[in-house]
């Protein structure tokens, strides 16, 4: 059986950089390397040479690779004790703003927009917000454009929303059809949706509130640092920036101008 090798993947990340403009340079190369290997098993490629001709001819394929190789695990209200965090803490302090702005990171498939949009709702707060919600994989934004998720996660939801605080009931706030839970209109009219590359795109607008969990552990730690610059470029005084559970802005550049807050969630206040 072939082996994706080292040097197999440099080549890969040269072409995506030259030819597409995808910049996976400062990725984590042992999880690229397994992603790569297990696509290149999965779709029965005969040799490399052809992988890699693919990759570089086929923008049907290029879509495919990028969402194979890019992260996408995500759920409603994840981390439940986040969402009480931000319910409790956050959100009552973005109230007096006359417009709020929050840019959802690497937000794949959107499960955690549609939660924010949730928790804005509930604060009567979502009529003046606007959730600005990013990927470097077109196709995983067109799932969350349509607002459609399988009806067999709301069970799980469900239970993370009432976790996380929420005192209505989730089902509120979709249309079961078939196997889907469909949501309502209204929550989707105020997500911006577009694509974004955290290691190339600069920063686009001001916000109060950023949120980008679980995609910066697959950066190495130059990349890190990069991304959180842009973060602060993008965030006002006072705004909040939210991360992952294994993610900390502690050792970065930034590191001085931020206050975790109290609970030990990794929500920092930039101050």
């Amino acid at each position: 059986m072939f082996i994706i090798k080292d040097e197999d993947v440099e080549l890969l990340i040269n072409d995506l950089l030259e030819i597409h403009g995808y910049d996976f340079t400062n990725y984590s190369k042992a999880s690229l390397k397994r992603r790569i290997s297990n696509l290149f098993i999965t779709d029965r490629f005969p040799s490399f040479a052809e992988f890699r001709y693919k990759v570089r001819t086929d923008n049907d394929y290029l879509l495919r690779f990028v969402e194979q190789v890019t992260v996408n695990v995500t759920e409603m209200f994840r981390d439940p004790l986040f969402y009480k965090t931000l319910r409790e803490e956050v959100i009552p302090n973005l109230a007096a703003r006359p417009i709020i702005r929050i840019w959802h990171a690497g937000c794949s498939t959107g499960e955690e927009v549609y939660s924010m949009a949730i928790l804005l709702k509930e604060a009567n707060l979502l009529h003046k917000s606007l959730l600005y919600a990013t990927d470097i994989n077109p196709s995983v934004l067109e799932k969350m454009r349509k607002g459609i998720f399988p009806l067999s996660q709301m069970k799980q939801y469900s239970e993370n929303y009432h976790t996380s605080g929420g005192t209505s009931s989730l089902s509120d706030y979709y249309t079961a059809q078939y196997e889907w839970a469909i949501f309502n209109k209204s929550l989707g009219e105020k997500i911006v949706i577009s694509t974004h590359n955290l290691v190339s795109d600069s920063s686009f607008n001001e916000f109060q509130l950023i949120v980008c969990r679980n995609v910066l552990i697959y950066f190495d730690k130059d990349l890190q640092n990069k991304v959180f610059r842009l973060f602060d470029q993008s965030l006002e005084t006072l705004g909040y920036l939210a991360l992952g559970s294994k993610e900390t802005i502690k050792f970065s550049s930034i590191t001085a101008h931020y206050r975790q807050l109290g609970n030990k969630e990794k929500i920092w206040r930039k101050v």
